[in-house]
């Protein structure tokens, strides 16, 4: 791994240009907002010696974050003082209301008052780019580099306990069902947007247990609070959700975890970044300056040493606003699970920004992103926009720029972790399913419950 103790220090030692040998120091500033529990630091991080043709073409953009873990690489690249070591000073970090919130804000662009990219779902940027979740209005969009793995789950309602409502849903799958005659109702399921990774989690899980999240549930797209107050007055009985609210489900007393993504797929990919590909067109340099800043957040974040740093910076006011407890359990990879499931303790079960148990965390295999859109096709999404495998992967040759994360990588001095090809290989599921990206068509054909 590429890390460098120095960096967990928060003052920046700034060169007075890209040669100059002379520096001054700053505090507060640059980027580096006030600590958000209002605490003074000392800490200092050298800017890099940036050679003119490296100097950014601004040292300004505006990035949206949603106050998951899927977005400490932006906090913490703006925290620790990575995004103005390599000249990108006035980055701002925009807290998004919701993902349709950050959607239109993207279209907007930061200067009708909007954002120019940050965090997403996947595939997200792909439907923006083809117009497809934006009324036909195509925004293309670059993604750049994946920002974490882990960090999700499904929650269920305490009302379920002891009815076999777990990772192996088989033996549940008839309690499920039976809910029109039981209770009036279909079992109530929810994810925070649609057609994208959260709803693809719980998807996956119900299919594999013999239901079908189409026919035999009720599944739909509900703010996390809203859901949350659900399951506590028992309307709501399932939730695919992201750290830290898995934490405050099961500790609250409002419900237990049936499986974690990392039980679903191990070392799934996740959340992104990605920015308007004009952007980035625009500021080749400055994007590649991004990166760099965001690859060392990532490595610092995972040392072991720096992870309560984590914790205080991204729980502060400025940025989740909540208990730090909440995601102290999380970030050492400790999930209570309830339901008299043993809890887990692994570290490699929990978030992980930079390398995981299959090589690198944030370098964006375009084989991932075939899988999020072959995942479409398998339950009829935008079936006129993304009909078959082909058009699949003309979108992602559009969309997915790994050749500029390998630029920014080998700039950084990061050639060690640069994977050797842009597809990570054959992805294997709890069921037993498995995902050859050189044949996409075998995994749908594999599928017992799809909708093509």
């Amino acid at each position: 791994m590429s890390y460098f103790p120095n960096f967990s220090r928060r003052r920046f030692l700034l060169t007075a240009s890209a040669s100059a040998a002379s520096a001054v120091f700053l505090k507060g500033c640059l980027g580096n907002p006030p600590d958000p529990t209002g605490a003074e630091t000392s800490d200092t991080v050298e800017v890099a010696n940036l050679s003119p043709d490296m100097m950014p073409e601004t040292t300004k953009i505006k990035l949206g974050y949603i106050p998951i873990v899927e977005s400490a690489p932006l906090i913490i690249a703006k925290e620790k003082g990575f995004f103005a070591k390599y000249g990108m000073t006035e980055v701002e970090i925009s807290k998004q209301a919701n993902w349709a919130s950050a959607r239109d804000n993207v279209v907007i662009g930061s200067e009708g008052g909007g954002i120019d990219g940050g965090q997403w779902q996947m595939p997200m940027p792909h439907l923006i780019s083809e117009g497809i979740i934006t009324n036909g209005r195509k925004v293309p969009m670059y993604v750049l580099a994946q920002l974490i793995t882990h960090g999700n789950g499904i929650a269920i309602s305490g009302i379920h306990e002891g009815k076999g409502v777990t990772l192996d849903l088989s033996n549940a799958a008839d309690y499920i069902k039976s809910f029109p005659k039981t209770q009036g109702r279909k079992f109530k399921a929810a994810h925070t947007f649609p057609n994208v990774n959260q709803d693809f989690w719980i998807r996956y899980w119900f299919a594999a247990g013999g239901i079908d999240p189409d026919n035999d549930i009720d599944l739909l797209a509900v703010p996390p609070a809203e859901t949350v107050q659900g399951m506590r007055n028992g309307t709501m009985d399932a939730f695919s959700t992201g750290d830290p609210w898995p934490y405050r489900i099961v500790t609250e007393d409002i419900g237990y975890m049936a499986a974690l993504s990392p039980q679903i797929w191990k070392f799934h990919p996740e959340e992104y970044l990605a920015i308007r590909a004009d952007w980035v067109d625009k500021n080749p340099k400055a994007t590649k300056a991004l990166l760099k800043a965001i690859m060392e957040a990532q490595q610092w974040i995972d040392q072991d040493q720096n992870r309560a740093s984590v914790v205080k910076l991204v729980a502060g006011r400025n940025y989740f606003n909540i208990p730090e407890k909440i995601l102290e359990s999380p970030y050492k990879g400790n999930y209570k699970m309830g339901d008299g499931k043993s809890d887990i303790q692994d570290k490699n079960m929990g978030p992980l920004y930079w390398k995981d148990g299959k090589g690198s965390v944030s370098y964006p295999y375009k084989s991932h992103d075939l899988w999020f859109l072959t995942e479409s096709i398998r339950w009829g999404f935008h079936k006129n926009a993304i009909p078959d495998i082909a058009t699949a992967k003309q979108i992602i040759d559009k969309v997915n720029r790994e050749d500029i994360w390998r630029e920014a990588a080998k700039e950084a001095g990061f050639e060690a972790d640069i994977p050797a090809s842009t597809s990570r290989g054959v992805e294997v599921f709890f069921d037993g399913i498995e995902f050859d990206p050189d044949n996409p068509e075998a995994y749908l054909n594999s599928l017992k419950i799809k909708r093509v």
